[in-house]
């Protein structure tokens, strides 16, 4: 995949969306791979829920949202040290090439996030046999 098919949005070429929650909103790391037959995604978003991912393709751009519910009753938590942050995350890739959008697969395990982008199959020249009548 070329520089131009890619374009890796950065935290200040992002649009984010409107937050209607509050706290805190993450860009996940993630690496795409481009293989014969396909686009491979790879985002990390530690403490998702696969209920709580939205994965949405229109126009060459991919968009990755995803909650993370809190571990514990905040009011009722009295933390000693708190690193951990709780959040939403929040990526979008516009990519080239043609995508098969039916063809698109999500899966997510220990993590990370994995989408397959099949490519699609540019329309091939047919030759029309013309029958004398």
């Amino acid at each position: 995949m070329t520089k131009e098919m890619t374009e890796k949005r950065t935290q200040h070429e992002t649009v984010h969306p409107e937050r209607a929650r509050r706290g805190r909103a993450y860009v996940p790391n993630a690496d795409i791979i481009e293989n014969d037959d396909e686009f491979l995604v790879l985002a990390d978003v530690p403490g998702v829920k696969a209920g709580n991912v939205d994965v949405a393709y229109e126009q060459g751009i991919l968009e990755i949202h995803a909650q993370v519910e809190p571990r514990r009753d905040e009011a009722r938590t009295n933390y000693l040290l708190r690193e951990y942050g709780v959040g939403d995350y929040y990526r979008s890739f516009r990519l080239g090439g043609q995508i098969d959008v039916a063809g698109i697969q999500a899966e997510l395990k220990n993590g990370v996030l994995t989408l397959h982008l099949p490519k699609a199959t540019p329309a091939k020249r047919k030759q029309i046999e013309v029958k004398a009548m």
